[in-house]
């Protein structure tokens, strides 16, 4: 599974850690977090976020 950082603060979300204080469960691809869910640190959507080679 990829890892994706939020283009704004450059925070990563790490599938094999999730984001359990939002609720996303460890093990979590992050195609599958649902479509309101917001980076962590920053506040912006999903849509300002990019996969990391």
């Amino acid at each position: 599974m990829k890892k994706y950082r939020c283009t704004v603060c450059h925070w990563e979300y790490d599938p094999q850690v999730g984001d359990p204080d939002s609720g996303i469960a460890p093990g979590t691809p992050f195609e599958e977090i649902p479509a309101d869910w917001v980076c962590p640190m920053c506040g912006v959507g999903k849509e300002d976020f990019e996969p990391i080679d």
